[in-house]
């Protein structure tokens, strides 16, 4: 029988695995222990990529292509 294939990333520093090729943005906060609720989740850009904020619904690949996904998580921006 084939071995299924892992998918890693990491969350501020902490790597993670996962059997799919993607996740959602609330699947990758749900496996974070103490994930406090309102911080947001941010894809850490790749060579010239800006880093993007992640949304529950928004879906990210975790292809290899370009090697292990890199999250931080950060309180709310306040602005004022």
């Amino acid at each position: 029988m084939a071995e299924h294939e892992k998918y890693f990333y990491f969350v501020d520093n902490q790597k993670y695995e996962s059997d799919l090729p993607s996740l959602t943005g609330a699947q990758i906060k749900a496996r974070i222990a103490n994930f406090t609720p309102g911080y947001t989740l941010t894809l850490e850009g790749h060579g010239n990529e800006q880093d993007r904020m992640i949304g529950d619904a928004d879906t990210v690949s975790l292809e290899k292509d370009k090697g292990p996904r890199r999250f931080f998580t950060a309180p709310p921006a306040t602005f004022g």
